[in-house]
């Protein structure tokens, strides 16, 4: 007897036996929190089981590893590609590969998604501030030619100053000299 209620619709693959997962979920655990020497050996070995023998769990290995954040051989794009090719084929994978495949899937493509957006941001961020520069840099140009021409101005009008105290001096000399005589 089913025990589920009625109406309850059962296309969802459910993880009967974690025992099939375990070593999918060992290995991703060792090469998320491993040393790189580690990491490398893992990606190493499960590149060439994949290659050597494409079958499909390899092939789920490899791009698992992959999908993997955290190794410096971590390829979401791969992954989404190969993960994608392994769910086309749901007839060949137990129904704990095919979640562990959709799952890590679903991880790639909201990984890559928030990856495009973050770039996005990033140059759209270093636009406003070339931008910002620029309009900073023109501001700084405008005050160097008002300043320029303050101190220019300021040269004429000490010249002139110069200028009208010599033609006064001049007066009170030739006055005094007047005055004298």
């Amino acid at each position: 007897m089913d025990d589920r209620p009625t109406g309850t619709a059962s296309s969802t693959p459910s993880i009967v036996d974690s025992r099939e997962s375990g070593p999918y979920i060992q290995e991703m655990y060792e090469l998320a929190s491993g040393d790189p020497a580690t990491q490398a050996e893992i990606y190493a070995d499960a590149q060439a089981a994949a290659r050597l023998t494409p079958d499909i769990a390899s092939q789920l290995r490899y791009a698992l590893i992959l999908a993997t954040p955290g190794h410096a051989s971590t390829d979401p794009e791969d992954a989404q590609t190969r993960l994608r090719e392994i769910l086309a084929q749901p007839e060949l994978l137990t129904p704990v590969e095919k979640s562990l495949a959709t799952i890590y899937l679903r991880d790639v493509e909201t990984r890559l998604v928030l990856n495009a957006e973050a770039r996005r941001l990033r140059a759209e961020s270093a636009r406003l501030a070339s931008s910002e520069n620029a309009a900073m840099n023109d501001r700084i140009a405008t005050v160097e030619t008002e300043n320029r021409q303050l101190r220019q101005a300021l040269a004429e009008a000490e010249q002139k100053l110069e200028a009208i105290t010599n033609i006064e001096r001049s007066i009170r000399e030739q006055a005094s000299n007047d005055q004298q005589q």
